[in-house]
């Protein structure tokens, strides 16, 4: 299994402060999706910078980089226009908890 990054853009600068209240449903939608993968053991770690034009950081285990931008496609934030994505193969070297 193989290691991506999928960094998430709002689409305006402030987002943080002015996202619209369909924006804000949608985005508990992305939590729900994010905390879905990761019960199934497909996240690995999910966050974001804490600016008002926040970056956020995904990093996904997936079998190919078509399957990792599926995944990304199918976030509820990607399909609804409320994120950009850009997707990377990813190798994470020191982590708590891994010791490999």
């Amino acid at each position: 299994m193989n290691e991506y990054l999928i960094t998430l853009r709002p689409p305006r600068e402030g987002f943080a402060d002015n996202a619209t209240p369909e924006e804000r449903a949608v985005i508990g939608e992305h939590f729900a999706y994010l905390r879905r993968a990761h019960t199934g053991g497909t996240l690995i770690l999910a966050g974001r910078t804490q600016e008002t034009t926040p970056v956020g950081l995904v990093i996904i285990r997936a079998e190919s980089e078509t399957a990792a931008r599926h995944f990304a496609d199918a976030d509820p934030a990607v399909r609804a226009g409320v994120f950009r994505y850009d997707c990377k193969p990813y190798a994470v070297a020191l982590m708590e908890g891994r010791s490999e």
